[in-house]
């Protein structure tokens, strides 16, 4: 099985905000992006390759509405609370934090968890508390991971290594994966490795034997969970991606199209033929 994850992140925002969307209005951003999608995956074999489009969660409902019979797309959130509500117990009491019944409820199938961004955040309100433990973060994002997989969602749950931490890639790589992933039914996890020393402009992508040593890694520690690249696949390189058998998939971000940055349909169906090669 191969996997296309989609993680739109915050490419709502239209550009007089500072943001990249130059798709549609914020309204009627979510259905674009599945009505301009949706038809052109069908072409492809749901028992040989899943498409997995992770939404800020404002845009979860109209991307629902949008979906056709037996659409190809699955929805996604890009995070649950690592606390969930409880029939007589807490009725989500947790402000603007997304408990895993409602990702559910608002018809998700997946949540990402770990992804380099949240990590991060997480890293600096533990440093604001004087926290150093590095395992802190992989704890909480191990309760988000339960909260998720109790609710029945499958999780694509990200992890990498900082330049600093390039040379002890095991142990990082190891701890993420070992808390992270600990009590959690690994039936239900994917896996999404984000080489962050090497991810955003002007620096030297991840090369083929680094990528596939880093899944044989994972593949080894977890006991075969499937691997995605979350580097970004990306036109140039889907087809080394495609050509290392360790790895299933990966996860696209922002698309180039005409010399913009933001989420354009058409290369990101280019990028899921060159990677599939269909």
């Amino acid at each position: 099985m191969k996997y296309i994850f989609l993680n739109l992140k915050r490419f709502d925002v239209p550009p007089q905000y500072g943001g990249v969307n130059r798709l549609a209005p914020v309204e009627g951003w979510g259905r674009a992006i599945v009505e301009s999608t949706q038809q052109a995956l069908r072409q492809y074999d749901p028992a040989e390759v899943q498409f997995v489009q992770y939404f800020p969660e404002a845009h979860l409902l109209s991307a629902g509405a949008a979906l056709c019979e037996n659409s190809p797309v699955q929805l996604g959130c890009q995070g649950v609370y690592r606390a969930d509500t409880a029939v007589g117990g807490n009725f989500g009491a947790f402000t603007t934090n997304r408990p895993a019944s409602i990702a559910k409820a608002m018809g998700c199938g997946w949540v990402l968890v770990g992804h380099c961004e949240e990590r991060a955040d997480k890293n600096g309100v533990l440093a604001e508390a004087g926290v150093t433990d590095t395992a802190a973060v992989n704890r909480l994002l191990n309760q988000e991971i339960r909260a998720a997989v109790a609710q029945g969602l499958k999780v694509l749950y990200c992890i990498g290594e900082k330049s600093e931490e390039q040379e002890r890639w095991q142990e990082v790589l190891g701890e993420q994966l070992d808390v992270g992933l600990a009590g959690v039914d690994k039936a239900q996890v994917a896996i999404a490795y984000e080489p962050i020393w090497s991810i955003g402009p002007g620096k030297t992508p991840a090369d083929r034997p680094y990528i596939q040593k880093i899944a044989r890694f994972v593949k080894e520690r977890t006991g075969g969970l499937p691997v995605a690249y979350g580097g970004g696949l990306k036109a140039d390189n889907a087809e080394m991606l495609a050509s290392i058998s360790e790895i299933d998939g990966g996860l696209i971000a922002l698309t180039r199209f005409a010399g913009e940055i933001g989420f354009y349909p058409e290369e990101y169906l280019e990028i899921i033929r060159l990677y599939l090669g269909k």
